[in-house]
């Protein structure tokens, strides 16, 4: 089924793998080269050049930018195992700070792993919501998560966002995070949460609207699939998915 989903979500490409082959291509870790651009642009050293050749229309001020509606629609309608490698390549920004979306987490509401698994609850309610609205929570006490929210309304699933290679506010997130190394800012869900200054006030709200922004990402990235991380149930299944070799991973597919 995750070979189905990827090889459905980008465009047929001559270059690409042999389909007989597909079976070698999901192993865990490996990539699934999905596209003749780079797996891992620097975009860091030219925001503005790295958001067109990842498909984005906005510079680095975001001057021209603004979500693809019928794109955005698109993605609406996906469950989560389709959502998560869609989303590998988009930028998500919460007011001037954000980047690229470099590894995601997907749960279904039969997962016993998701945080939706046993019904609505107080906690969990905004992961019932609308598609493509944040269903941010506290994990263990110590961090917030931030998901965003797919399926019908009801259905309760979401996407973890594990980390972005940050594009902008890269000052005020190390401000935050109290370091100076661009690769540690958003590596993980917590890490994330605290560049972007995400929390409970954010639960619920939609990110075709500010403070969000989600800009879809226009072509496939090179994906590597992997068993999801920090969890103890239902942790073989291999629906996490990473930009193949990115140094900004919350850890390394194994």
């Amino acid at each position: 089924m995750v070979s189905d989903l990827v090889r459905g979500f980008s465009k047929p490409n001559p270059r690409s793998p042999d389909p007989s082959d597909e079976s070698r291509q999901i192993r865990h870790g490996e990539p699934l080269q999905m596209a003749e651009r780079p797996a891992l642009i620097d975009l860091n050293s030219d925001p503005q050049r790295a958001a067109a050749l990842l498909g984005h229309p906005a510079t680095a001020g975001l001057e021209n930018a603004g979500p693809d509606s019928a794109a955005l629609a698109e993605l609406a309608r996906l469950p989560a195992l389709e959502l998560a490698p869609r989303l590998i390549g988009a930028m998500l920004l919460l007011g001037d700070v954000g980047g690229v979306i470099v590894e995601t987490e997907a749960y279904e509401a039969d997962d016993p792993a998701s945080h939706s698994f046993s019904g609505r609850t107080r906690s969990n309610a905004s992961m019932f919501g609308p598609a493509l609205t944040a269903h941010v929570y506290r994990s263990y006490g110590l961090h917030w998560c931030f998901n965003i929210v797919c399926g019908a309304v009801g259905h309760g699933a979401a996407v973890l966002i594990r980390a972005l290679q940050p594009t902008h506010g890269i000052e005020a997130m190390a401000a935050r995070r109290r370091t100076e190394s661009k690769r540690l800012l958003c590596a993980g869900p917590g890490r994330l949460t605290e560049a972007l200054a995400i929390s409970d006030a954010h639960d619920g709200l939609r990110l075709d609207a500010p403070p969000f922004m989600l800009l879809p990402a226009v072509e496939a990235m090179a994906i590597a699939i992997g068993p999801r991380i920090g969890i103890t149930k239902a942790a073989d299944r291999p629906w996490r998915f990473a930009v193949a070799g990115s140094p900004y991973l919350s850890r390394p597919l194994r």
